[in-house]
Order: C-alpha cells, then sequence, then structure tokens
C-alpha cells in the first residue's frame, strides 16, 4: 500500500477480531480497537508489534460509546478506511426455544444486531463525511446466517439480519463510495468453537464433534477483501473448515 489506511475492529479483544487486528498490523494498518475488556485489548495490541494502534474499550451495544469510538478513532488517525464490524456473542446454549428467555434474546439482539447497526451506522456517517469520501465496512456473519444449529433462535436470527444490514448498506453506500460486504465463517478455532471440537450438539439430536480451521486463515481473507480498490467488491464470502456440517446440514 502507498499509503497508511486505518481500521475499526470490533471484538478485538480475542477471537477473530484479534486475528484480523494482528493480520492488518502485520500488513501496514493503523487501527482503533473496540471491546468491552480494556486488559485483552492491550494484549492485542501487545501483540501487534510497532503497528500504531488505539485501543478503545467500547460496548457496542450503548450510541454514546460506539459515537465516542468512532471520535476517538478519527481524532487520532484523521479519517476512516474500514470497518469490521466483528462483535458479537452467541447467547446461552443448548435452551430450547421455548424455555429462553427474553432477557437472554434481548442480550443478543442488542450485542449482534443492535450493536452492528450502531457501529456501521458510526463508520457510514464518517465515510460519508470525510474527503475523499468513501470506506468499507466488513460485517462478520456466520454460516447461522443460512442455516441453523438446533437451539441457537437468537444467534441465527440476528445472524439472518446481518445480511439485510449488509444489502441496506451496500445499496445506501453507492453514492457515496461506501462498499459494504459480509463473511460468513464456519468453525473457525478460537475460544467461542472450542467446543466443537470435543462433541457439539447435531440436527438429529446427536452430539459430534467437527473439524475447525485456523483462524489465520479468516484473517487473511479479510485482509484481501478489505485492500480491494472501492470500485470493487466481494459483497459475500463464505469461510470454513472444509469438512465441517454445513453442505448437507440436517
Amino acid at each position: 500500500m502507498t499509503e497508511t489506511k486505518i481500521a475499526v475492529v470490533t471484538g478485538a479483544g480475542s477471537g477473530i477480531g484479534r486475528a484480523v487486528a494482528l493480520e492488518l498490523a502485520a500488513c501496514g494498518w493503523s487501527l482503533a480497537l473496540a471491546g468491552r475488556r480494556a486488559e485483552a485489548l492491550a494484549q492485542t495490541a501487545e501483540l501487534a508489534g510497532s503497528a500504531d494502534v488505539l485501543c478503545v474499550p467500547t460496548d457496542v451495544a450503548d450510541p454514546a460509546g460506539v459515537s465516542a469510538l468512532f471520535a476517538a478513532a478519527v481524532s487520532r488517525f484523521g479519517r476512516l478506511d474500514l470497518l469490521f464490524n466483528n462483535a458479537g456473542t452467541f447467547g446461552p446454549g443448548g435452551v430450547p426455544l421455548d424455555e429462553l428467555s427474553y432477557e437472554a434474546w434481548r442480550q443478543v439482539v442488542e450485542v449482534n444486531l443492535n450493536g452492528a447497526f450502531l457501529c456501521a451506522q458510526g463508520a457510514f456517517r464518517q465515510f460519508k463525511a470525510q474527503s475523499p469520501q468513501g470506506g468499507r465496512i466488513i460485517n462478520n456473519g456466520s454460516i447461522s446466517a443460512h442455516v441453523p444449529r438446533p437451539m441457537s433462535v437468537a444467534y441465527t436470527t440476528t445472524k439472518h439480519a446481518i445480511t439485510g444490514l449488509t444489502k441496506s448498506l451496500s445499496l445506501d453506500g453507492r453514492p457515496y463510495r461506501i462498499a459494504a460486504s459480509q463473511i460468513d465463517i464456519g468453525n473457525a478455532a478460537t475460544d467461542m468453537t472450542s467446543r466443537m471440537q470435543s462433541g457439539i450438539l447435531q440436527a438429529n439430536g446427536e452430539l459430534a464433534p467437527e473439524p475447525v480451521m485456523d483462524v489465520a486463515d479468516v484473517a487473511r481473507q479479510i485482509r484481501f477483501m478489505a485492500e480491494l480498490p472501492l470500485e470493487a467488491n466481494v459483497q459475500f464470502a463464505t469461510v470454513m473448515a472444509t469438512n465441517m456440517p454445513y453442505i448437507g446440514r440436517g
């Protein structure tokens, strides 16, 4: 790259968010890292070495917190080029739909959907206002944006909604050189997916281990999407462990 690019990465304290932050940092990006845990963000920043990194502890479901995140990023770096809209939660696993509390449902919706909207809106506003205009939003969807796992109604519903958010961002961003895309990830090896290798509930009611892939492979795909010129866009991408039960799930 001929000039330093600036990215906001949410959920950057662990898992996919951390892996993407480190991949971008290694390739010369400057980063604003967002997440709920200041200590985890600091660890990501330390792993990023000499990269220019700003840590902004943020609850993405809080409108004021999200506004402060983007204000801090622009104050530090002057502009933005990318939002990796990644923060999310699975919620309580193994709870039958009829027993899921409204509070548990609401907490997943607040983070996965409302938080994704708030961050996308903050990036959109900045991309539209800056000169030159434009930027890119990459939303973290999921295999569950296509097909559910058993007893995952809140997570699955929010991830289906992310697809609608991505499409609306793509359409509404056209006049302002704002590109939006979605990456659907299946079984990247992180703390969130550790149970995959020991056994997870399948559609037939059995528990079975599932293969996982290196999270670094996901990060490389996101960097490829991020570094395209704004005249090109990977609208949707699916990156998954080759033999996971997705094709043929159910």
